[in-house]
């Protein structure tokens, strides 16, 4: 809706986990290199967790595209099942028969397939996405799975990506084998203030214009402390300043703009967002505050769908009555053209009744007071 107006190839701030857009702080670099490490050197566990909103699906994303054309994957996102149906489930991603068959059956399945898979030069990966969701039978049903080896190595390459309550969960003294097992582990952290700065105008640059809006001073810090550095809720407030900045046909962004964009998004007083922006713990800390960090997410993602499908029929409005503003811009010019067609006609009238005229006083024979029947008819005649 904004991109024509701001001369962008595209929307900079989508909240779709789309790897174009992948921005490497130090702490997603780092992050980065551990998940390829464990995949050139097919560790048996990966574990990747972050906040939510931090960037862990567009990271792992990343990896896929990246990974070689040797590689069979299977990637799983529902995680709250019984261990029963999550081994269907890897066994379905990997292109196998489940109906009808019952745990046993499907692990010898995958034990086949994965074989198969490695005699021929592949390299099999299980991805588990909100793992924090499974019970402690669905990660112990996970960690069976990496006794599934040949003699010299491991068949399967498991990676596990979730929320900060995974490492919480995996530290429990009944899953101390899997713990065990995990060789490379990184954690996400949320974007620092510079980082922020330049996770915005690398977006802006990604489709096509950094310099396409300018953040009046004060506003970038406002945006660090809504935020906490979150790559989705940087999105999701950057998105709507865009919008409004479009509304109001303005390419500056100031303090006024965001507080009202603040007080949209969360329904807070955003006079709270002001104060000291040295110290960054403290948008943690009241993040943490006001709720967990992933309720005060949800409660903004539904606040900003509310809000954007107010602004999609405000839009469909403002198009319908541009439409009809054109329709009637176009009746008014075919009525001027009339307008000017019948003027010329009369003027032709006009000049015709003074040749008529001066024709007939000249003649002298009659007077139009005399003969108006015959005047009348030679008018209409004429005319």
């Amino acid at each position: 809706m904004y991109t024509e107006f701001f001369g962008l190839s595209a929307k900079p701030f989508d909240l779709l986990p789309n790897p174009k857009f992948l921005y490497l702080s130090k702490g997603h670099r780092k992050a980065l290199s551990y998940l390829q490490y464990g995949v050139q050197e097919h560790a048996g566990f990966t574990l990747l967790t972050g906040e939510v909103g931090s960037g862990k699906t567009t990271l792992l994303r990343d990896i896929i595209n990246k990974i070689s054309h040797d590689t069979t994957l299977a990637m799983i996102f529902n995680t709250r099942v019984e261990s029963q149906q999550l081994i269907a489930m890897i066994n379905e991603d990997f292109g196998l028969q489940v109906d009808g068959k019952n745990k046993a059956q499907l692990l010898s399945d995958l034990n086949d397939f994965l074989l198969k898979e490695c005699s021929e030069g592949r390299q099999p990966i299980i991805i588990v996405d909100e793992a924090q969701n499974l019970s402690e039978d669905g990660l112990e049903e996970i960690r069976l799975l990496s006794n599934l080896e040949a003699d010299s190595f491991k068949l399967v390459q498991i990676i596990l990506v979730g929320q900060p309550e995974l490492k919480q969960l995996i530290a429990k003294p009944s899953l101390r084998q899997l713990r065990q097992r995990i060789s490379i582990s990184c954690h996400l952290n949320p974007l620092n203030r510079e980082e922020t700065e330049e996770y915005i105008f690398h977006r802006l640059a990604t489709v096509g214009n950094r310099n396409c809006v300018t953040f009046l001073d004060g506003v970038i810090d406002r945006i660090y402390r809504f935020s906490g550095g979150v790559p989705r809720l940087i999105n999701l407030i950057c998105d709507f300043l865009l919008l409004s900045a479009f509304v109001e046909e303005s390419r500056e962004i100031d303090l006024e703009l965001v507080n009202d964009a603040v007080s949209e998004l969360s329904f807070e007083d955003a006079s709270l967002l002001s104060g000291d922006f040295e110290k960054e713990a403290q948008p943690h800390q009241r993040l943490q505050n006001a709720s967990s960090t992933d309720e005060r997410l949800a409660r903004i993602e539904e606040n900003y769908a509310k809000l954007n499908a107010t602004r999609s029929e405000q839009e469909a409005i403002l198009e319908r009555l541009s439409s009809q503003g054109s329709i009637l811009e176009y009746l008014i010019n075919q009525q001027q053209s009339q307008f000017g067609r019948i003027e010329e006609q009369l003027k032709k009238t006009a000049a015709q009744i003074d040749r008529l005229r001066a024709a007939v006083l000249s003649d002298g024979k009659r007077s139009v007071q005399q003969e108006p029947l015959h005047f009348d008819e030679v008018l209409k005649k004429n005319c």
